[in-house]
């Protein structure tokens, strides 16, 4: 909490608030909508903790603009679109009086929203929760963010990048072993994922990196699978401090190639794989290997450039070597998710892990 003879200041929490997708598949709309639920455990979070707080929604800027010249030229410009959403939506709220917790991922499913949001606040002059806008855009490029990983001394499954299925062949594969997953090179929330992503066969490889090309408009990562166990580790601070490790239960899943936190595990609730994979925090590891996962997570953060929080997926190789599957700057952060389950097995509350989190983006302290 604050201290009695400080004010505390006033909080947006901003939001995205999408009604379709512009790619995709439909259900994938049900992750998006999931930032809405979040918002408002958010906002309440803060009311308890005696904070003035507003929720703000980023309205598409297609219905702002009576210019068509004008609106020609944002929808080609999707930078200049995303800072003109934020400007508009934060128009009531000057930076000099309010802070941004921000949950903004874009509208619509478009590309690399979360990052631009984070540049129009910065310049702005916000201050903000979560990563700045390098950071986000880093880790959103999977191709990107591994190539960062390894520069830092960080192992990450092999991998290949296709932008057209006939790009898959014997020879373009070497380096990879069967079985492969089949990722949209720039997606989170597992959207794109599901058990038929991984595949064992050249021919499946080129037509799942058909179906990423032209359901989600945009190039595949093909990863090689490693089949192994699952952490998931939430950092946060500066210095980086690391929550108590989480692992995913896949004991359900007899094939091994199934062992994966698909669409459905995440956000579908009632399907098999919903229910079937439950995650322990703390999770129960011996000492070396946790200690080697701690030390990954810690340099995965400073390959991307984190700050605020952030989420580190890994899996355990055969040789017991950790190796990044995705850095996830601003996770969800919803009373059900993974991060707050870290937190709460670091005795913290809801109320005070969100706290928490706007205390370290606007440099306050607590007290």
């Amino acid at each position: 909490m604050l201290s009695d003879d400080q004010e505390p200041p006033g909080v947006v929490v901003l939001y995205n608030h999408s009604t379709q997708l512009m790619k995709g598949e439909p259900r994938d709309l049900i992750a998006d909508q999931e930032v809405v639920q979040c918002a408002h455990a958010v906002a309440a979070a803060l009311q308890r903790k005696g904070y003035r707080t507003a929720l703000v929604p980023i309205a598409p800027s297609g219905g702002m603009l009576e210019n068509d010249v004008l609106a020609s030229c944002l929808s080609a410009n999707p930078v200049t679109r995303a800072s003109m959403e934020v400007e508009m939506a934060l128009l009531p709220y000057p930076p000099t009086e309010w802070v941004v917790f921000n949950l903004g991922e874009g509208l619509e499913g478009r590309l690399f929203e979360d990052a631009r949001i984070a540049w129009a606040l910065e310049a702005m002059g916000y201050r903000f929760t979560g990563c700045e806008g390098d950071a986000l855009s880093r880790s959103l490029n999977k191709a990107r963010a591994k190539q960062l990983l390894v520069g830092h001394g960080v192992a990450t499954p092999p991998w290949k990048v296709f932008r057209h299925p006939d790009e898959v062949k014997s020879n373009s594969l070497e380096g990879l072993q069967f079985p492969v997953i089949i990722k949209p090179v720039a997606e989170d929330a597992s959207l794109g994922i599901g058990p038929e992503a991984v595949v064992s066969h050249v021919q499946a490889v080129r037509d799942r990196v058909a179906y990423v090309v032209e359901r989600y408009r945009q190039a595949a990562l093909v990863e090689q699978f490693i089949d192994g166990r699952e952490f998931n580790v939430a950092l946060w601070g500066d210095p980086v401090e690391v929550l108590p490790l989480a692992e995913v239960d896949f004991s359900a899943f007899a094939n091994p190639c199934e062992r994966i936190v698909s669409f459905a595990a995440k956000w579908e609730e009632g399907s098999f794989e919903y229910t079937h994979t439950p995650v322990q925090c703390p999770a129960r590891v011996e000492e070396p290997l946790a200690e080697r996962i701690v030390q990954t997570a810690r340099l995965s953060w400073k390959a991307i450039g984190c700050r605020s929080y952030a989420r580190v997926d890994m899996r355990i190789g055969q040789d017991g070597l950790p190796m990044v599957v995705e850095v996830n700057c601003n996770p969800d952060l919803s009373p059900d998710a993974g991060f707050y389950r870290a937190a709460r097995a670091a005795g913290y509350s809801y109320e005070d892990m969100i706290e928490h989190i706007l205390l370290l983006s606007i440099g306050a302290k607590h007290v």
